[in-house]
C-alpha cells in the first residue's frame, strides 16, 4: 500500500491506530495486508520532527506490545484450530502429515523462524498461527516472540527517527521512501 498516506493516518489515529494496525499486521489474518514495516519506519521519522508528533519511547514501547500481543493471538488461535485439524480425515485441501512436518519444523526452527518472520511481510502473519497448530511450547515461542517484538517495535521507529535526525527535511521525502520500503516488500 505505497500510497496510502501513512503521515496523515498517523496525526490523524495517534498510538491507538498505530498499535492497532501493528496488532492485526501481527495477529489476525487480515492483517496481512497493512502496512506495518512502513508504519512503524514513518512513525518514528515524525516522532523526530520538531516539534515531535509521537514520542519515540512511548511509540516504541506501546508497537513492542501491540506485536507482541497480536503474535500471542496468533499463536492461540493455532493451538486452538491445531487439535481439531488433527481429529479430521485427510482431505484433497487436508493431510495430517502436514502438521506432523510442522510440528517438527518448529522443535528444530521454531525460535528463529519466530524471530525473523517479525521482519518479512506476509510472513508475519502466519508464523505464530503455525507455531501455534505446530505445538511449539508457549515457553518458547513467547520468548522469541518478545525478543523479535522488541527487535522489530524498537528497530523500525528507530531507524525512520535516526534518519528523521540525520536527513535534513527527510519527512519531505516520506512518499519515496515509504515507496522505496515497499517495493523491498
Amino acid at each position: 500500500m505505497p500510497f496510502f498516506d501513512l503521515r496523515t493516518f498517523i496525526q490523524v489515529a495517534g498510538y491507538f491506530g498505530i498499535c492497532l494496525v501493528v496488532f492485526a499486521d501481527t495477529g489476525l489474518f487480515l492483517g496481512l495486508l497493512l502496512p506495518g514495516d512502513s508504519l512503524l519506519f514513518t512513525a518514528g521519522l515524525l516522532a523526530s520532527l520538531s516539534p515531535p508528533v509521537l514520542n519515540i519511547w512511548v511509540l516504541c514501547l506501546l508497537s513492542t506490545s501491540a506485536a507482541i500481543l497480536g503474535d500471542s493471538l496468533g499463536y492461540t488461535t493455532g493451538r486452538n484450530a491445531g487439535p481439531r485439524l488433527f481429529k479430521r480425515e485427510d482431505s484433497r485441501w487436508f493431510d495430517k502429515r502436514h502438521l506432523d512436518r510442522a510440528h517438527a519444523f518448529f522443535e528444530k526452527h521454531g525460535g528463529k523462524t519466530v524471530m525473523l518472520a517479525r521482519f518479512m511481510p506476509y510472513v508475519r502473519t502466519f508464523v505464530p498461527m503455525l507455531a501455534g497448530m505446530g505445538a511449539m511450547s508457549y515457553r518458547r515461542f513467547a520468548a522469541y516472540n518478545v525478543l523479535g517484538g522488541l527487535a522489530w517495535g524498537f528497530g523500525l521507529p528507530w531507524g525512520g527517527y535516526l534518519l528523521g535526525r540525520s536527513v535534513p527535511n527527510a519527512d519531505n521525502y516520506l512518499l519515496l521512501i515509504i515507496i522505496g520500503a515497499e517495493t523491498v516488500r
